[in-house]
């Protein structure tokens, strides 16, 4: 009876040495685990809109009665005009575009290019566009090829003069830019511009 009582008593004293071991034993486990899943600061990421700025500038003229520039016409002269789209320093890249609008009579008695580097939209009259990649400094690009427009040979003195402040020519530029990104067409672009894939 002695013999069973130490043997059990044996037993229990082996059996708290052994959960203490493994209590150690979790212990020391946990503190590695611990230490392996620690956790580094967290990062921030900062989405920008790098935008595109874009101004349209000529050098003036006569300054008619609404502000705009007058120019004298007298038959087959080259007339100075040298509007110009400045693409500013830090913009995105963009497609450009000038539209140049021009009075019902304007192909009876003028006459322009687009300069060079500026591509006929298809599909939609008087609209040009170039693609523009992104630059830190100012790109500058001329709009009238030799910064002219130029009034026909055939044009006379007599349709001159019957003119009126209602009829004179007029040739209106304005330009626009879209971001390159996402927008894999000019057409598309210019239709986010608000102008329209084909003509009216």
């Amino acid at each position: 009876m002695l013999k069973i009582l130490r043997l059990a008593r044996q037993s229990r004293r082996t059996m708290v040495l052994l959960i203490a071991a493994a209590v150690a034993f979790c212990g020391i486990a946990g503190g590695t685990v611990a230490f392996i899943m620690a956790r580094s600061a967290p990062v921030q990421n900062v989405f920008i809109m790098e935008g595109i700025a874009i101004d349209l500038t000529e050098t003036p003229a006569g300054e008619g009665s609404n502000g705009e520039n007058r120019y004298e016409m007298v038959p087959g002269a080259l007339i100075d005009k040298d509007p110009q789209v400045t693409v500013r320093g830090g913009s995105m890249a963009a497609w450009v575009f000038v539209k140049l609008e021009k009075s019902e009579n304007f192909d009876a008695f003028m006459t322009y290019a687009p300069a060079e580097g500026w591509l006929p939209l298809e599909d939609v009259e008087n609209v040009y566009y170039r693609a523009v990649e992104a630059d830190e400094e100012d790109q500058i690009f001329r709009v009238l090829e030799d910064n002219q427009v130029k009034v026909k040979d055939d044009v006379t003195v007599l349709a001159l003069r019957a003119l009126t402040e209602e009829t004179f020519p007029t040739l209106t530029i304005t330009a626009y830019a879209v971001q390159q990104a996402g927008v894999d067409a000019p057409a598309q672009a210019w239709t986010m511009a608000g102008g329209t894939e084909e003509t009216p």
